[in-house]
């Protein structure tokens, strides 16, 4: 089995994808073969995989292994409604057959296998699956991506809470944007009192990486 790195975040559009392409092109770089799975993408509308489309240009070009792979091998289940895969599936199960079967498929080929969500941890799969227990299904470590914008810091903390009380291990990033500049004044001291390491995205990804890989 390859080393699982489960890709989350405090909310939709916190920038999972952007992570994982750079986490993708980090590891590639240290000569591990990389694979990637976005178990669920919801928004594909007329075979246009926002997400899956990014994350398979990206796979193919770092692995020569997964050059025959279709958008379908990352991204085995997709709806077209963009909401919660419970909303819409319209209350189906989530196919856990399909989605190990891609991810047995992806891992012959890889070393370290990338898993992306969607939206936050507690958004539902199923009727009774929520996000962050896929993490715990996959056996995975996780990644915990979050915003840099005031609210930050409830949002992150939240989110740490809930993967903590499921006993899994993760490693947190803030992934800030150009007009987050008030970061390191509203936000920021706090993270630092509290002895947390304040990694960033586009500054830190080879320690953020390091760290994940050797959970």
């Amino acid at each position: 089995m390859a080393k699982r790195i489960f890709i989350t975040a405090t909310n939709t559009d916190i920038g999972k994808t952007y992570t994982t392409l750079k986490m993708l092109r980090y590891y590639a770089a240290q000569g591990l073969r990389v694979g990637v799975i976005k178990p669920v993408e919801t928004g594909v509308v007329d075979g246009v995989y926002p997400d899956g489309e990014q994350l398979l240009a990206t796979l193919k070009e770092l692995n020569a292994a997964c050059s025959d792979m279709r958008v379908e091998d990352v991204v085995p289940i997709s709806y077209e409604l963009p909401a919660a895969p419970y909303i819409a599936s319209g209350g189906a199960m989530l196919d856990f057959d399909l989605l190990t079967s891609a991810i047995e498929k992806m891992e012959e080929r890889c070393d370290v296998l990338l898993i992306e969500g969607a939206g936050g941890l507690m958004v539902p799969v199923d009727y009774s699956f929520m996000m962050i227990d896929l993490i715990s299904f996959l056996n995975a470590s996780a990644l915990l991506v979050t915003h840099c914008a005031l609210g930050c810091i409830n949002d992150t903390l939240l989110s740490l809470q809930a993967l903590e009380q499921k006993n899994i291990n993760s490693v947190l990033a803030f992934n800030c944007r150009d007009n987050d500049a008030e970061f390191a004044k509203i936000s920021e001291p706090y993270f630092i009192k509290k002895r947390q390491d304040v990694l960033k995205v586009a500054d830190d990804i080879d320690t953020i990486c390091d760290v994940l890989y050797n959970l």
